[in-house]
C-alpha cells in the first residue's frame, strides 16, 4: 500500500490482495457452540445443577412420560429470555431447566437497595399493644409538651338576685328620630379595646333597660382616644352621664366627653412627661383647669339654648393610661357620682377618692366674740329670715361638683375598672355582682370584646340605668 498520489508496488500489495481475494472461501463458524442462545443454556445448565441437582435428574421436553417443561424463570427487569419462547428447545438438543421452589429472595442478602436499585422489602407487622402516651417517650427538650386542659371560665349570667329583672334583656323599642336631626341619634351600644404597654383596655357602654322599654336615647358618653405614638403615647378614657329626665342629656355628655378629649390631646405631651416623672401636683392642678373649663363650656352652651345650667350638665369620670410599659401609674379624675374600683387578688376594692367639701358659715377666728354667755344665753338669735339679695352683687352660682383626683401604682394581675354610676350602684348594692365579676375578671388573660360586653350586662333588679364601663388587665 503506498501513499496518495504515489505508484503502488506490486510486490507491497499481495498481502493486501489476499485478503480481499473473492476466491478465498470464508472461514465460517468455530466447531464449538459460542452464540448468545448457547451461552445462554450453559448458564441455565449450570444454575440447574446448583439449586435442583444434575440436568439429567428431571425429564426433558423430550422425555416420552410427556410432561411439558416448566416456564422458564424470568430474569429480574420482567419478562423472557429474548429471540426464544420458553419451553422451546435449544440447538444442541438440550432446553434450558429451571430451579424448583420459591425464588431467591431479591436484592440478595447483603445488598442494599441502592445498589440494585429495587425498594425495600415491606416491614413487618407491629405487634397489637398500647400506644405509647408523650410521657412514656424519652424526655427530648425540643419535642413539644403536653397541655393541660385548661378550665373554661364560667359563663356570663343573664341576672344576679334573689328575682329577675322587670324589663326584658334585649332592646324593645328604638328612640323617636328627627329627619332633619338624624345626626342626633345615639346607637343603643358601644364597644372598643386595645392594648398598649402593659394592659389591655376593655370598654362599652349599653343603653339601660328602662330606656330600651320606654324608646328614650342612651345618656351615658364614651371616648377612647390615643394621643401620640410609641412609649410616649398617653391613652384617654372618658365616661360622662347627662342629667336623667333632659332632652339633651346625651347631647351634652356627648360635648363633654369630646371638650375633655380635645384638651388632654393638646396638653397630651407635658401630661405624658409628669405622669412618668410622678408630679402629682402638677398633674392635679392641670386636670383640674382643664375639667373646670369643660364644664364651663357646658354652661355657656346651656344659656345660648336659654336653658338653666344644671339642666344642661353631666358628669365626667376619666382616665388616663401612659403606652410606656415601665410606667404603671394610672391617673384618675373627673366630677360627678360613679364608681372607681380595684380588683387585686380576686377581691373588690372600693378606690373612689373622696371629695373635700367646705359646708356651713364661716368659721370663728381668734379674737371674736363669744357666741354664747357662760350661762349659757345665746347673743343672737336666728328668725330664719332670708336676707334679700343686694342688688349690687351677682347672684350666686348653683355649688359645683367637687373635683377627684387620684393616682395609682398598678400591680401585675391588678383589674382597674372605671365606671358610670350605672354599674357603680349595682356594684356596691349587690354582692354577688360584684363576686360574680370577681371570678370572670381574674383569670390570666383579660376577657375578648363580646365576653367583657356581655359581663357589664348582668343585670340586677332595681338597677335599669345606662352601663358604661372601662377595665384595664395589668400584664
Amino acid at each position: 500500500m503506498s501513499e496518495q498520489g504515489g505508484r503502488s508496488a506490486g510486490h507491497e500489495d499481495a498481502w493486501w490482495g489476499q485478503l480481499y481475494d473473492g476466491a478465498t472461501d470464508d472461514t465460517g463458524s468455530a466447531p464449538a457452540p459460542d452464540s448468545l442462545d448457547d451461552r445462554f443454556d450453559s448458564a441455565a445448565d449450570t444454575v440447574n445443577e446448583a439449586v435442583g441437582g444434575p440436568a439429567d435428574a428431571k425429564p426433558s421436553a423430550g422425555d416420552s412420560s410427556g410432561t411439558p417443561p416448566p416456564a422458564p424463570r424470568p430474569v429480574p427487569g420482567g419478562g423472557t429470555p429474548p429471540g426464544r419462547p420458553p419451553g422451546t428447545q435449544q440447538p444442541g438438543g438440550r432446553t434450558p431447566r429451571l430451579p424448583e421452589g420459591p425464588p431467591p429472595a431479591w436484592p440478595p442478602p447483603g445488598r442494599t437497595t441502592s445498589a440494585t436499585g429495587f425498594p425495600p422489602p415491606p416491614l413487618p407487622p407491629v405487634p397489637p399493644g398500647p400506644v405509647p402516651t408523650p410521657t412514656d417517650a424519652p424526655a427530648d427538650p425540643r419535642a413539644p409538651r403536653p397541655v393541660q386542659p385548661v378550665e373554661p371560665p364560667p359563663s356570663p349570667r343573664g341576672h344576679v338576685g334573689s328575682r329577675p329583672p322587670t324589663y326584658d334583656a334585649e332592646p324593645t323599642t328604638l328612640p323617636a328620630a328627627d329627619p332633619h336631626e338624624l345626626d342626633d341619634l345615639v346607637p343603643d351600644t358601644v364597644l372598643d379595646g386595645a392594648r398598649y404597654g402593659a394592659c389591655t383596655l376593655r370598654a362599652a357602654s349599653v343603653r339601660g333597660d328602662s330606656a330600651r322599654y320606654r324608646g328614650e336615647l342612651r345618656r351615658d358618653a364614651l371616648l377612647t382616644a390615643r394621643f401620640g405614638s410609641g412609649d410616649r403615647a398617653l391613652v384617654l378614657v372618658a365616661v360622662a352621664t347627662g342629667v336623667r329626665g333632659t332632652p339633651g342629656a346625651h347631647r351634652a355628655a356627648a360635648e363633654a366627653c369630646r371638650w375633655i378629649g380635645k384638651a388632654v390631646g393638646l396638653s397630651h405631651a407635658r401630661l405624658a412627661e409628669d405622669i412618668r416623672a410622678g408630679r402629682r401636683g402638677d398633674l392635679k392642678s392641670g386636670l383640674h383647669r382643664l375639667t373646670d373649663r369643660t364644664l364651663g363650656r357646658l354652661r355657656a352652651g346651656a344659656a345660648e339654648q336659654g336653658l338653666e345650667p344644671e339642666t344642661y350638665a353631666a358628669t365626667l369620670r376619666c382616665l388616663l393610661l401612659p403606652a410606656d410599659p415601665e410606667c404603671r401609674t394610672r391617673v384618675f379624675f373627673g366630677v360627678g357620682d360613679g364608681g372607681l374600683f380595684r380588683l387585686r387578688d380576686g377581691a373588690w376594692q372600693d378606690i373612689e377618692p373622696k371629695a373635700a367639701e367646705a359646708r356651713g358659715g364661716a368659721v370663728l377666728g381668734f379674737g371674736s366674740p363669744p357666741s354664747e354667755t357662760p350661762e349659757g344665753d345665746r347673743l343672737t338669735m336666728d328668725l330664719g329670715i332670708p336676707t334679700p339679695p343686694s342688688p349690687y352683687e351677682p347672684a350666686p352660682e348653683p355649688p359645683r361638683e367637687p373635683f377627684r383626683f387620684r393616682t395609682s401604682v398598678a400591680r401585675r394581675g391588678d383589674t382597674l375598672l372605671l365606671c358610670g354610676p350605672g354599674l357603680a350602684d349595682p356594684l356596691r348594692g349587690e354582692d354577688e355582682l360584684g363576686a360574680h365579676l370577681a371570678t370572670r375578671w381574674s383569670r390570666p388573660e383579660p376577657p375578648g370584646l363580646a365576653a367583657f360586653l356581655a359581663d357589664i350586662q348582668v343585670r340586677v333588679k332595681g338597677y335599669a340605668d345606662d352601663r358604661t364601663a372601662a377595665a384595664v388587665w395589668e400584664a
